[in-house]
């Protein structure tokens, strides 16, 4: 392939992993209308994604086996993907995704705690960034108050980009561990921590309740739903990991926040959302956050 042309591929797999991601609820919604609750979704997409691997990658698992650090990050994708998947299934599309795009508050919170990072200026300009952005989007329209999500799809949100923060975090500190672990590690949490959180539900809230169900088997509609789904998400992970491996970290970084841009515009185009100016605007400084945390991330490398 010439290399004016080649030099775009890494972007373009950037894009493919965030138009994934960006539409990711309509399939989980369809998976719901199915009788599939999108945690046994997840469960089952990234039971799969793990199969998968060990027929091609088996040593992966003794890795995973033998060092203890990486359940911990297991346990952070997976509360990402309960986070993430069930909010953008059950609330505004466009709120969710916003939420969830925080992570530069919890960032600088958790690379303290745990990287031992120090909290810096430009760091509490990001976190006063996101904050207010936060305010707006969290307000009643013309209002503003504190930043309290108002009902569960929104928690959702919060807490999957705080999870997601930690999942990050944690794939620095496990640097030294194999690419094909640390992945591993997030695809054995994404089967087990939604799994484990639907069934404690189910078994909590008893049979009949309107939340989460026990899983039934999707028709031949769901079936290629949820295989559809698979697929998607494996190629859009090979994507993450082929642009990610040949742009600076920064790029990426900035490339993947056009998930918005394609969760704002499907939301929009395939439900009744609309994006409101005082959203718009939270919305753009939350962006603005995370993009400033990339840019100074370039800056320290």
């Amino acid at each position: 392939m010439p290399e004016n042309r080649a030099w775009a591929l890494p972007y373009l797999a950037l894009v493919l992993n965030a138009l994934v991601w960006g539409v990711s609820w309509w399939p989980l919604r369809e998976l719901q209308g199915e009788g599939l609750h999108p945690l046994w979704s997840s469960a089952a997409t990234y039971l799969l994604g793990a199969v998968a691997m060990l027929c091609f990658m088996p040593k992966v698992l003794g890795e995973f086996v033998q060092h203890k650090a990486l359940w911990l990050l297991a346990l952070a994708a997976g509360t990402t993907m309960v986070g993430f998947n069930w909010g953008v299934s059950i609330g505004e599309v466009i709120r969710v995704v916003l939420l969830f795009y925080l992570m530069p508050i919890w960032a600088v919170l958790l690379a303290r705690l745990i990287l031992k990072e120090p909290i810096t200026g430009r760091a509490l300009i990001r976190v006063a960034l996101a904050f207010t952005g936060a305010v707006l989007l969290l307000s009643p329209n013309g209002t503003l108050g504190f930043p309290v999500p108002s009902n569960l799809a929104e928690t959702l949100g919060l807490m999957g980009g705080a999870a997601f923060a930690l999942n990050n975090i944690l794939l620095r500190h496990q640097a030294e561990r194999t690419a094909q672990a640390r992945l591993f590690a997030m695809f054995v949490g994404g089967v087990v921590a939604p799994a484990a959180v639907a069934a404690g539900l189910a078994v909590l809230l008893g049979e009949g309740n309107s939340i989460v169900q026990w899983p039934v088997s999707p028709g031949l509609y769901g079936g290629v739903v949820l295989l559809g789904f698979t697929v998607s998400l494996l190629v859009a992970n090979y994507g993450l990991q082929y642009g990610a491996s040949r742009l600076p970290a920064n790029v990426t970084s900035v490339v993947m926040l056009s998930e918005v841009v394609f969760a704002t515009l499907s939301a929009i185009l395939l439900t009744n959302e609309v994006l409101t100016p005082q959203v718009g605007i939270g919305g753009a400084m939350i962006l603005l956050a995370a993009a400033l945390s990339a840019l100074e991330s370039r800056d320290a490398h």
